[in-house]
C-alpha cells in the first residue's frame, strides 16, 4: 500500500481508519496532498472529490445526516477551510457528526506574510464540540487529540475540527507506515432510560387537562407505535408534528399554521397548555412559538440525549434520554383524565382542513398550487429533502404521504447549501430523493451540480417565482425599488444552461396542464438526475397564501 512519507497525516490516516470513518469528502489543494494520497490509496475510505468546500462540506452534512456515522471533509489551508463554515455550523445545531481535517502551515509561518496561510487553530470554536490543534511532529499527545475529536463527535453528535500543520515536501510516498498510532476507546455512557423522581411528573402529567406534545425535526420511526396510539387516543393531548417531525397519526395536527393562524385571544387561552413536550430539533412554524411565548405553559419539559433550547422561555425541565425511553417509562403511570381539549382542537383543525381543500380547488396557478401538486406526485417510500424560506414553509401547509422521509436544514435555517446537502443525502441513502428548491437557494448553490456522484434517479423540482418570495410572505413587504432588489432579489434566470452544461434531463411547466405533463416524464426518465423547472407568477403568489389564511376563519 502507499502511504504519505509524513507522519502526522499517517498517522490521522490510521487512526480515522481504526475509528470506523468510511466516507472522506476532499476538495483538491497542495497542502493537504499528503492526506489526500493517504486517504485515497486506503480502500478502506470511499473518497469523493469536490472542488467547491462550501459545497463538499453540505454534501459530507447530507451523507452524515443520512448514515447517522461521522463524514470527514479535508481541505488545504487558508480561506478554503473558511468555507466549511456555514456546514459546520448546519451541523452543531442540527447535532449531526462532521470531522473537519485542515492541513495547515507550521506554526511559525504564519502571520509573517507566506501564502495562504490563516489563524486555523480554533476557527470553528464558537460551532464545533472539539478542536484538536496538532504540531507537526507525531506524537502521542496528537494521537490523543485525534483520537478525542473522532469520539467526542459520535458521542455529542456534532463537529470537530482536526488542524494539521504539514511542512514541505508534501507529495512523498513510502510503502510501509513509520507510525503505530495510539488509539483510545472512550467509555460511552449508557443513556438513561429511567425517570428520575418520576412519581413526581407523574402527578403533574395526571393532574394536568391540556397537554401539548410539539414535535421538531425527527428521525421516522423512532417512537414506538403503542407510544403514538396512546398519545393520539388521550383526550387531554394535541399533538402538534412539523413535516420534519416524521411522525404521523390521524389525529396528530400536521399543519400547525393551518390551525392557529386564524386564533384570536379567545382562541389562544383556550388552547394554552398546562403541560408542553417538546422533542427533535428546530421548529419552523413562527406562529407556534409566538403563541407560545406569550401564553407559557406552566411546565415546559424537553426531552434530548445532549441539548435542550429554552425556545419558549418556559423550559422546567430538561429529561437527557430518548423521547421514546422517556414515553415508555411514563405513558405506563398516567391516567386518564376527563378532558375537551383534544376535542375542542380537533375539531377547530377538521374545519380548517376542508377550508382548505375548497379553497385549494379554487386557486389559480401559483406557488401553493404548484406545492400541493408537486407533493402529492411524490415517490411513496420516497426521502423528500426541502430547501429554506418559503419552500419548507409551503410544504408545512400540504400533507405528505407518511411513507415518505423529509429532511431540511433547520439547524441554522439558511439556504447556502441545500441543494449540496440533498445531493450527499441521496448518496448516503438507498432510497431515492426528491429535492424541492426555490429559485434563489438554487441559484445559490448552483455548484452543488459541480458533482461526478450525483444518483441518476436523483430529482430537483426547482419553483421559479423570479426572486425571494419569502419576503413577500412576511410582514411589511411593499412594492417599491428598494424591496425588489435588496430583499426579494427579482432576477430572469433559468436553471435550463446550467442543466445542460452539467447534463441534466431538462423539463418546464408553466401552467396545470403542462405541470402534469412533465412531471410524468420528470419521474420516468432516470438515465441522468433530473431537474423540472416550474414558473409561477411572482405578483400572485404571495397575495394567494395570504388570502388562503383569511378564508380559513
Amino acid at each position: 500500500m502507499i502511504y504519505p512519507k509524513i507522519p502526522l497525516a499517517q498517522s490521522i490516516i490510521e487512526i480515522c481508519s481504526a475509528k470506523g470513518i468510511h466516507n472522506i469528502i476532499i476538495s483538491p489543494g497542495s497542502r493537504n496532498a499528503p492526506l489526500t494520497i493517504g486517504f485515497a490509496q486506503n480502500s478502506n475510505f470511499k473518497c469523493y472529490s469536490i472542488a467547491d468546500e462550501r459545497c463538499a462540506a453540505f454534501f459530507a452534512l447530507g451523507i452524515a445526516q443520512q448514515t447517522k456515522k461521522p463524514t470527514a471533509i479535508v481541505c488545504t489551508s487558508g480561506s478554503a477551510l473558511l468555507n466549511y463554515y456555514p456546514a459546520v455550523a448546519e451541523a452543531f445545531y442540527s447535532q449531526i457528526p462532521l470531522i473537519v481535517i485542515s492541513a495547515d502551515r507550521p506554526q511559525n509561518k504564519i502571520d509573517i506574510g507566506d501564502g495562504q496561510t490563516i489563524r486555523q487553530q480554533n476557527v470553528f470554536q464558537n460551532h464545533s464540540v472539539f478542536n484538536a490543534n496538532l504540531t507537526e511532529n507525531a506524537s502521542e499527545e496528537n494521537d490523543l487529540k485525534i483520537n478525542k475529536a473522532i469520539e467526542t463527535a459520535i458521542l455529542q453528535k456534532g463537529p470537530v475540527h482536526i488542524n494539521a500543520p504539514f511542512e514541505e515536501p508534501l507529495y512523498e510516498t513510502v510503502e510501509s507506515l513509520s507510525v503505530q498510532p495510539k488509539l483510545t476507546h472512550s467509555e460511552e455512557t449508557p443513556e438513561t432510560k429511567i425517570i428520575e423522581n418520576i412519581e413526581d411528573f407523574v402527578s403533574i402529567w395526571n393532574s394536568a387537562k391540556r397537554k401539548l406534545v410539539l414535535v421538531g425535526v425527527n428521525e421516522a420511526n423512532s417512537i414506538d407505535k403503542k407510544i403514538v396510539e396512546n398519545l393520539a387516543n388521550d383526550p387531554s393531548i394535541v399533538v402538534l408534528t412539523e413535516t420534519t417531525s416524521n411522525l404521523h397519526h390521524s389525529n396528530f395536527i400536521n399543519s400547525i399554521d393551518t390551525l392557529i393562524t386564524p386564533f384570536d385571544d379567545i382562541d389562544f387561552k383556550e388552547f394554552e397548555p398546562e403541560i408542553l413536550i417538546t422533542f427533535g430539533g428546530m421548529v419552523v412554524s413562527k406562529r407556534i412559538k409566538g403563541f407560545l411565548r406569550k401564553y407559557k405553559p406552566l411546565h415546559h419539559w424537553h426531552i434530548d440525549t445532549l441539548r435542550a433550547y429554552d425556545t419558549f422561555n418556559a423550559l422546567t425541565k430538561h429529561f437527557v434520554m430518548q423521547p421514546n425511553d422517556f414515553f415508555n417509562a411514563l405513558l405506563p403511570k398516567k391516567v386518564f383524565v376527563k378532558s375537551d381539549y383534544f376535542k375542542q382542537i380537533n375539531e377547530v383543525y377538521e374545519l380548517r382542513k376542508i377550508k382548505k381543500e375548497k379553497y385549494l380547488e379554487k386557486i389559480p396557478f401559483s406557488d401553493f398550487k404548484v406545492f400541493e401538486k408537486v407533493i402529492g406526485s411524490l415517490p411513496r417510500n420516497s426521502q423528500l429533502q426541502i430547501s429554506n424560506s418559503s419552500a419548507i414553509r409551503y410544504a408545512q401547509l400540504i400533507d405528505i404521504e407518511p411513507s415518505i422521509e423529509v429532511f431540511c436544514n433547520r439547524g441554522t435555517s439558511g439556504i447556502d447549501g441545500s441543494t449540496s446537502t440533498a445531493i450527499g443525502a441521496s448518496v448516503g441513502s438507498i432510497k431515492p430523493t426528491v429535492f424541492i428548491t426555490g429559485d434563489i437557494g438554487f441559484l445559490y448553490d448552483s455548484n452543488a451540480l459541480w458533482n461526478s456522484y450525483i444518483p441518476k434517479n436523483f430529482k430537483i423540482i426547482l419553483i421559479n417565482n423570479g426572486g425571494g418570495g419569502i419576503f413577500r410572505i412576511l410582514p411589511g413587504h411593499e412594492e417599491k425599488p428598494v424591496f425588489n432588489t435588496f430583499f426579494e432579489t427579482s432576477h430572469h434566470l433559468t436553471a435550463e444552461h446550467l442543466a445542460k452544461m452539467y447534463q441534466l434531463n431538462y423539463f418546464t411547466a408553466t401552467d396545470l396542464d403542462s405541470l402534469e405533463k412533465s412531471i410524468t416524464s420528470f419521474y420516468e426518465i432516470n438515465d441522468v438526475p433530473g431537474i423540472l423547472e416550474i414558473f409561477t407568477p411572482t405578483t400572485e403568489n404571495d397575495v394567494v397564501l395570504k388570502q388562503f389564511f383569511k378564508e380559513l376563519v
